[in-house]
């Protein structure tokens, strides 16, 4: 494939390819939970998303904010792609071993009440290192136009996890340790997928490989860790800011209590994905303009736009999807107060919080792209700050009850969520765009709050945030004018 021969990226083609797949990929992967919680005992359940998430964040660090630097740069000089990657693994095997002696030896699941087998440990901890495998192929593929191809690879992924899951539910299995081993499946095709399309699509090296056509972070060994630095003590830290109010829970609740604010995030979590493939999105479109500051704010307008026109949509659909579907999907312990609260309800809680992180991702992804990563770095440690601070109080110092925990839990989380998008006004320099659009955003924070209140409150309190559907047409036409 020739040099001139790549796509280059598109703030709104790539998103929607992103978002598309991602919305397939949470659709697949919650049937895969509604297998799930029918075939394990809910302790088991526990048991299985809790060391699956545990050790996402315990090895996320080994990323080392090489996939993000590679999706920053990479537009410089796509001939170099391919080579980044194999430059980036070598480094990320380097950085996984003390991070696997680790979990070997400190055993960090007795933290968390996880009483599980050492072999869904083990499958757990793998599923970990291939995720963090895969994020430098797909950074590559975005990087040269081909978000379509990442999309494939996150839903060839998610379907191969569902079918294995659906083959051992006919086989009556009721083994946590081999569902496990059915999800590592999925993401190792997922991750050879990615790696196989990048070669074939990514332009041909020159026979002389000259780093510095990346830029001066890749120029040396030293320039790139530095480089990559922020972006790696980010990746360790982002986890716990959506994972510290389960593992709160866990720790002072136990794991079938963490279980059931488990499923109470799951669409949560799950919707999240739109504001992450937009920030993926933005990522190498922000990295080619950010020397030039009129088409950055024209970007960013786009950008947010885009976010203004989802965000009822994602509010209201996020609702009903889980209003009318999770009775049927899950079983009635997680959604009749069995355990102390309606998974529902706490669902309906956290519409806030996503709604916040939505609002915030342009803002968040200038201040990644932007030329002081480690102002990056401090916001997200502020924003993890806050959460710790709010899980403190209103969780581990909070209330006894089952229900009235979860129900804190859901709080701390939307208000950190809160946070995010305040300190993402400020620290990334962008305060003054949102000055300029207040009124735009009195407006969607007021119609916000008012249908978050009237579908928790089940009032009619919603009706008043009608006007937020006013913002889709801009939304489209946002959407079409960065169509390639």
């Amino acid at each position: 494939m020739s040099e001139g021969a790549h796509r280059n990226p598109s703030s709104g083609r790539d998103a929607s390819w992103l978002v598309g797949a991602d919305l397939m990929a949470v659709a697949l992967a919650f049937i895969g939970q509604i297998v799930l919680t029918h075939a394990l005992l809910e302790e088991q359940y526990g048991w299985m998303v809790l060391a699956i998430d545990l050790y996402a964040s315990l090895f996320l660090i080994v990323d080392l904010g090489l996939p993000t630097l590679l999706a920053r740069d990479g537009t410089k000089a796509p001939s170099m792609v391919s080579t980044a990657v194999w430059r980036t693994y070598r480094w990320q095997i380097l950085a996984a071993l003390p991070f696997v002696f680790l979990a070997v030896f400190a055993r960090p699941e007795g933290l968390l009440n996880i009483e599980a087998p050492t072999s869904l440990l083990v499958l757990a901890g793998l599923i970990a290192l291939v995720h963090v495998a895969s994020y430098a192929p797909r950074s590559g593929l975005r990087v040269l136009g081909e978000a379509r191809l990442e999309a494939m690879t996150k839903v060839v992924e998610r379907g191969l996890t569902v079918a294995a899951y659906a083959v051992l539910a006919s086989q009556g299995s009721t083994s946590a340790t081999a569902y496990t081993g059915a999800f590592l499946f999925g993401a190792t095709a997922g991750w050879l997928l990615a790696l196989y399309w990048l070669m074939r699509t990514a332009p041909k090296p020159t026979s002389t490989i000259t780093w510095n056509d990346l830029g001066a972070s890749w120029s040396s060994s030293k320039a790139l860790l530095f480089s990559a630095l922020p972006f790696a003590i980010t990746l360790g830290i982002l986890p716990y800011v959506v994972r510290i109010e389960k593992f709160m829970v866990a720790a002072s609740g136990g794991a079938t209590l963490g279980a059931v604010f488990h499923v109470a995030q799951l669409v949560w979590l799950a919707g999240l994905v739109v504001p992450a493939a937009i920030r993926s999105a933005l990522l190498p479109v922000f990295g080619q303009v950010r020397d030039d500051p009129a088409e950055h704010r024209r970007e960013l307008g786009h950008a947010t736009n885009m976010c203004f026109g989802l965000l009822p949509y994602g509010l209201f659909g996020g609702y009903l999807v889980v209003h009318f579907l999770a009775p049927i999907a899950f079983p009635a312990a997680y959604l009749d107060g069995t355990h102390g609260a309606s998974a529902v309800d706490l669902f309906t809680v956290l519409l806030a919080g996503w709604g916040f992180t939505l609002l915030a991702t342009p803002t968040y992804a200038s201040l990644m792209a932007g030329h002081r990563p480690w102002r990056f770095t401090l916001f997200i440690l502020l924003v993890l700050l806050a959460a710790v601070a709010l899980g403190a109080v209103l969780v581990l110092n909070g209330p006894a009850e089952n229900g009235a925990k979860l129900y804190a839990a859901a709080i701390a989380s939307s208000l950190s969520a809160g946070v995010l998008l305040v300190l993402s006004w400020w620290m990334s320099g962008e305060i003054t765009s949102v000055r300029a659009r207040q009124d735009e955003w009195t407006l969607v924070l007021l119609c916000m709050a008012f249908i978050v209140v009237g579908l928790t409150t089940q009032s009619l309190w919603w009706v008043f945030g009608l006007p937020l559907f006013l913002f889709t047409k801009q939304g489209w036409r946002a959407v079409r004018s960065t169509l390639d």
